[in-house]
């Protein structure tokens, strides 16, 4: 199946037009035409090769929101004509531990990402959704909820579920005490769903200017970490904190305010800590640091549905996929509120 869609060929090439076939279809895959892709910051760092392993052409985009144009003869969860989404996976082994426990993005024999990555059975390179449409295993296809706008439900499948997945493995609930630091797109979906949990819930940020936004997104205090009164004051309160920012940073003045047996989740960066984690504040109270990643297909499915019944998406800025480019300076510089998400019928005009 030939598909037109954007590429970048280079780590410092521009993303352009590009025509590619897709696999053809096997008898447990969908296919899906794509009607909106998020754009995340995953997506500029590979695109430009930050991590060193990307492969060229390369095709991003892994929060994908479409409609069902074809089904294998062996699927039975969805029907031509269904919206669903595609999150960061297509595939994993479906046998080993963490994938019989629904925790597929830690598949130990690696898993099959949306893009960038290979097709355990062919070996072909996937491509991702910015494009005109995609092939996807079944298992790997998730179902939208009627009611939730389209556009805004795409962040949902990346920067929803990284945030919804340590919610859910904290037990976050009424009572519960939660912080976040960082509002961007991480971060303003990490306040959305941890309010709808019935948490209280504050922001970390260096900025007082950002308290307006961050009440309006579900923040019940704002914290400036830069105030030391101001950090004093939160001493021993959280259960869960929250951590978005995505470059490397200091996470010591974070950690006296969690409560006993509280817990600092690092879910938007993956490279060392240039400042060393001191270890008296973990053992002072069995405090820990912890990571997440992204999240599996069940609990994406269940965040989706949590998301349906609350009415709760993404905060977002449609562009046509002609301004991938400039939407990926803008991105660097923080300049959207909160996220970019593609139309894909501007690749038809």
């Amino acid at each position: 199946m030939k598909v037109l869609g954007f590429a970048a060929q280079s780590a410092t090439t521009s993303l352009e037009p590009f025509s590619f076939t897709r696999r053809d279809t096997r008898d447990d895959d969908v296919v899906i035409d794509i009607l909106y892709c998020g754009v995340c910051h995953t997506d500029l760092h590979l695109a430009r090769n930050h991590g060193g392993f990307t492969t060229y052409p390369i095709v991003p985009g892994h929060e994908i929101i479409g409609r069902v144009s074809e089904v294998g003869a062996q699927v039975t969860q969805f029907r031509v004509d269904q919206l669903v989404g595609v999150g960061c996976m297509v595939d994993s082994c479906q046998k080993c531990q963490p994938c019989q426990h629904g925790w597929e993005q830690n598949c130990s024999e690696g898993s099959t990402f949306t893009y960038n990555s290979k097709d355990r059975r062919d070996g072909s390179v996937t491509f991702g959704g910015y494009s005109q449409s995609i092939v996807v295993r079944e298992e790997f296809v998730l179902s939208i909820p009627a009611g939730l706008d389209p556009a805004g439900a795409a962040p949902l499948l990346c920067a929803g579920v990284t945030t919804w997945s340590p919610l859910l493995h904290w037990n976050i609930g009424a009572g519960s005490k939660v912080a976040v630091i960082g509002l961007g797109g991480l971060g303003h979906m990490a306040l959305k769903l941890a309010k709808a949990l019935g948490a209280d819930v504050s922001l970390f940020t260096r900025s007082e200017g950002k308290s307006e936004d961050a009440f309006r997104l579900g923040a019940d205090h704002v914290v400036v970490s830069s105030d030391p009164e101001q950090m004093s004051a939160v001493n021993g309160q959280f259960d869960v904190i929250i951590d978005t920012v995505p470059y490397d940073h200091d996470i010591n003045p974070y950690l006296p305010t969690l409560a006993l047996e509280g817990v600092l989740v690092l879910v938007g960066y993956m490279g060392p800590l240039s400042t060393a984690v001191n270890a008296g504040m973990l053992v002072s109270g069995r405090k820990a640091v912890t990571g997440s990643f992204i999240g599996g297909v069940k609990e994406t499915q269940q965040m989706l549905d949590f998301c349906g019944e609350k009415g709760i998406v993404s905060d977002i800025e449609i562009i046509p996929l002609q301004k991938i480019n400039e939407a990926y300076d803008r991105m660097s510089k923080s300049d959207v509120k909160y996220r970019f998400v593609i139309d894909m019928a501007s690749l038809n005009v």
